[in-house]
């Protein structure tokens, strides 16, 4: 793990290979789009994915928390995939094992799962938009927050789309990684989760990329 870091709106980030931000000042990490569940949803549509995609990620999460050590865990929405499944009581396990974790879910659209199971987790919900200081957290960007204070408009950190940016080589060789893509007005975090694709982000030059290759950040200058 060799987090990049990167000073931003007069707050400190620590961008992750895993796919995560640590928010310095507030002692917080920052994901999006775990899709817990996923690999459980399409087993009982009769697809055959591993389970072994499922507990990497968990793992991997519980590794991320261990080195940056957060009081609070900010999730811009999809914790989960779908309805429940034996998957989420792996995540109970794990969630028992650090109940002191503070745990802010901003709901995606795959966060289906009921109330109670929330609570059992041991999860706060918040519907649409969080807003925390100067920020604003949502899960779709084109939902992204209202700002009472026009004076100070809120930068909004987002998920859902899983962005990922395009490398050309030597010659006609190219490959897509994810990354984390920081606009004027928005972020938007890469999915935690290996389990998912990517939707390309153009690279104009004028937004900061940052592409994610298996042990070290990249930040991508415009073309």
């Amino acid at each position: 793990m060799s987090p990049y870091k990167f000073s931003f709106k007069q707050q400190t980030f620590w961008l992750s290979t895993d796919r995560c931000i640590f928010w310095e000042e507030k002692n917080a990490l920052i994901l999006s789009d775990l899709h817990f569940g996923k690999t459980g949803h399409f087993r009982k549509s009769g697809i055959g994915v591993p389970q072994h995609i499922f507990k990497q990620d968990l793992f991997k999460l519980f590794s991320v928390i261990q080195f940056f050590k957060p009081s609070q865990l900010l999730i811009v929405g999809d914790l989960f995939h779908s309805h429940a499944n034996k998957e989420m009581d792996f995540f109970l396990k794990w969630r028992n094992d650090i109940p002191h974790m503070n745990i802010e879910l901003i709901k995606g659209n795959h966060d289906i799962l009921s109330s109670k199971f929330y609570e059992r987790a041991a999860i706060k919900t918040t519907e649409g938009q969080l807003l925390l200081d100067k920020f604003c957290f949502t899960h779709d960007i084109n939902l992204r927050c209202n700002n009472d204070d026009k004076k100070e408009k809120k930068y909004t950190f987002s998920g859902h789309i899983h962005p990922g940016v395009k490398l050309n080589g030597i010659g006609k060789q190219s490959i897509y990684l994810p990354c984390f893509y920081f606009g004027k007005e928005y972020a938007v975090l890469p999915a935690f989760s290996q389990f998912t694709g990517l939707s390309r982000m153009e690279n104009t030059g004028k937004d900061s990329i940052f592409a994610i290759t298996g042990n070290e950040i990249i930040k991508i200058h415009g073309s």
